[in-house]
């Protein structure tokens, strides 16, 4: 950490959560940033939190505390414990499930998912879903299918009763509010974004459209190379941080004075580029143009109805906004609730939810041509739409993805809900993505082959 200077060690602890989703290029950035934050090669068994014992005494002993203000909570193997505690080391805002008792999901167990056999990507050998488990660093997983859990596990000091970080995920709640919005009508996305934020006007998302912005085609200066000290992915960190500022510093001060500074690169509308800021970007929009902060619509809109069993919550900057881009906590089956809705075209408890139209928008995905352009070597032929990842496989699978391992995966073929928390050593998910997407892929097989 002493290799940083002081403005990026205050930061570190933001941008940790901003880190780009998946790619070989932002697989290298993620671990050159892994490498500098002391990041270790422990197994999972090896780094389990509930084995080390961290943050357990009253109070913990020297070697066993874990802080926020000097951004050990995100060194690994402390990261595995940090991730099931945000709210205790962060500010943070609800997003109530409200008092209604919370819808129950059936339960249909199943005891040949963890002999499942598939080959990862690039591999030769075989390896079996329990396997890939450890292999992943799971703390939580659970699966649907036709709406019930036919698999549920937890492991290190997750519980179910517990909330975890869902990082990057948290974009594609943002993506799915903003294409019920634009279902509904109340968000048009050829408008641009100006016409919906005036602040903006003079960043480079002014003239972008709300459409660009959903699917990240913006041209930005905005790099998120944590190798590069100068890389404006610093910036923002420094701006969302909600620990006090240095006398020295002279930035923005909060995630919406940040968006403000963002400067053009490039055209919009040509190319996918993953950047973190777009989600930002449209909470900005969403609060706009509903007059709730995201948590609170999240709440009032999505997370009542769904009948949800614990109350999610988002970790906020120093003016209390939550932040758009990774900053929801959730249980497990909380999240599984949603991927359910999502399958089930926007319905679920007995109502629609969210627009049919817009579940159909995200599952036909974006365009797949100017997705190539960024380079995602792992993840060939995908797309991204209204900021879910659209695999575009026999399935028709889509997922939302986020660093260290977290995953929601919707194989509306096989029925099947997959959400997965984890806790990787090395953020990108292009270090995982060998291991993930085949074993999931196999599983709907399974699913669709022998229904139970």
């Amino acid at each position: 950490m002493n290799v940083l200077p002081k403005i990026k060690r205050m930061a570190l602890a933001a941008s940790c959560m901003a880190l780009a989703s998946g790619g070989m290029q932002a697989g290298a950035q993620a671990a050159e940033a892994a490498a500098t934050m002391g990041a270790a090669p422990l197994s999972a068994a090896a780094s389990d939190p509930a084995t080390l014992k961290w943050m357990v005494g009253a109070p913990p002993p020297a070697d066993k505390l874990i802080r926020f203000d000097d951004g050990s909570y995100f060194n690994f193997p402390q990261l595995r414990w940090s991730v099931s505690h945000f709210r205790q080391l962060m500010p943070t805002v609800n997003v109530s499930r409200a008092l209604a008792a919370p819808v129950p999901l059936q339960r249909a167990l199943r005891s040949d998912i963890d002999s499942l056999r598939f080959t990862p990507l690039g591999a030769q050998e075989t390896m079996t879903w329990e396997q890939s488990l450890g292999a992943n660093y799971t703390d939580g997983i659970v699966v649907l299918h036709r709406g019930r859990i036919v698999y549920e596990r937890y492991f290190g000091v997750l519980k179910d009763s517990g909330q975890h970080g869902a990082m990057s995920v948290t974009k594609s709640v943002m993506g799915t509010m903003g294409a019920a919005l634009v279902a509904e009508g109340k968000l048009d996305p050829h408008k641009t974004v100006a016409q919906y934020v005036p602040e903006l006007a003079s960043s480079a998302f002014g003239d972008a459209t709300v459409r660009q912005v959903l699917d990240m085609t913006t041209g930005l200066k905005f790099s998120e190379d944590y190798a590069d000290p100068n890389a404006e992915v610093w910036q923002h960190a420094a701006a969302g941080s909600p620990l006090p500022k240095p006398k020295d510093y002279t930035g923005p001060r909060s995630y919406f004075e940040y968006l403000q500074t963002v400067q053009h690169q490039g055209k919009h509308g040509e190319a996918f580029g993953y950047r973190t800021v777009n989600s930002d970007v449209l909470g900005w929009i969403i609060a706009r143009v509903t007059g709730q902060n995201v948590n609170e619509y999240l709440s009032e809109h999505i997370w009542k109805k769904l009948g949800a069993e614990q109350d999610g919550y988002m970790t906020v900057d120093s003016t209390g906004t939550p932040f758009a881009g990774g900053g929801l906590n959730a249980g497990l089956r909380d999240l599984a609730r949603f991927g359910e809705m999502l399958r089930n075209d926007g319905r679920y408890n007995g109502q629609q939810i969210i627009p049919r139209a817009a579940v159909e928008d995200i599952r036909r995905g974006g365009d797949k041509q100017q997705f190539a352009k960024a380079g995602y070597d792992l993840l060939k032929g995908w797309s991204y739409r209204d900021m879910w990842w659209a695999t575009h496989n026999d399935h028709g699978a889509y997922m939302a993805r986020g660093v260290y391992g977290q995953r929601i995966y919707v194989d509306p073929k096989a029925e099947m809900v997959i959400v997965r928390f984890a806790s990787t050593p090395t953020a990108a998910n292009a270090a995982n993505d060998p291991t993930t997407t085949p074993a999931f892929e196999a599983l709907g097989k399974l699913l669709l082959a022998k229904p139970k």
